[in-house]
């Protein structure tokens, strides 16, 4: 009879701990939806538009979770340029140090697949606060491309922020062209400056132009919660 009673207890204790990792599986899953940062349509603007270019991705059974948005100039516009906005859900928030060095690796990585020539001595750091009111880290780089048998100057960047009210990191990568040699334009930074610019005047003084005030700078209106 003890034997039994043995057996039993030991049943009842299995169930247990299988209805305890359920309710944690539960949990852990209810809690991982991912809230996607986007940029709004009404910041669209001046040739701006969602590209369609949009990527998803799952890992550890749904628990780990990566989605990105890809925002582009109309071809219309000489200055080519473009935004991808990711956002990434892990079971432990990464820290501002893997969050940056991550978004080094993206850029870097962006780079070479546009057959781009990353200048890796130019990165400029620093750090500004959005209109969400999230701070972020930002780098940019100086670059080159060859585009119909001209050399034109690149300016690419990273920048990127821990959303702690959706529980997700955001990493944001830009390209802008900024001169157009092959037909004479030279250096324009209209492209450049709805992508970073923001009411503060955060890039005024590093490209000595005040485009870079505007309110609907396009990293700077990043949605994420």
């Amino acid at each position: 009879m003890v034997r039994g009673e043995s057996s039993v207890n030991k049943v009842y204790v299995a169930l247990a701990i299988l209805i305890v990792i359920l309710i944690m599986f539960t949990f852990l899953f209810s809690g991982n939806q991912l809230i996607l940062a986007i940029v709004e349509s009404k910041y669209l603007t001046e040739g701006w538009d969602d590209s369609g270019d949009h990527f998803y991705d799952e890992r550890l059974l749904g628990l780990e979770k990566q989605a990105s948005i890809k925002y582009g100039l109309d071809d219309d516009y000489v200055y080519s340029a473009f935004l991808r906005v990711t956002t990434i859900k892990t079971l432990f928030t990464m820290s501002e140090e893997e969050l940056l060095e991550k978004t080094k690796e993206t850029v870097i990585q962006s780079a070479a697949e546009k057959n781009i020539t990353l200048n890796e001595t130019s990165i400029f750091k620093s750090s500004r606060v959005l209109d969400n009111g999230h701070k972020t880290t930002y780098i940019i780089y100086n670059g080159t491309i060859i585009l119909n048998n001209y050399s034109e100057q690149i300016a690419i960047l990273g920048e990127t922020w821990n959303c702690a009210l959706s529980g997700t990191s955001i990493i944001c990568i830009g390209f802008a062209q900024v001169t157009d040699n092959s037909n004479n334009l030279g250096y324009n930074y209209t492209a450049l400056a709805k992508v970073l610019g923001d009411r503060e005047g955060t890039f005024v003084e590093r490209f000595s132009s005040y485009d870079f005030i505007k309110d609907e700078g396009l990293i700077f209106n990043v949605k994420c919660h």
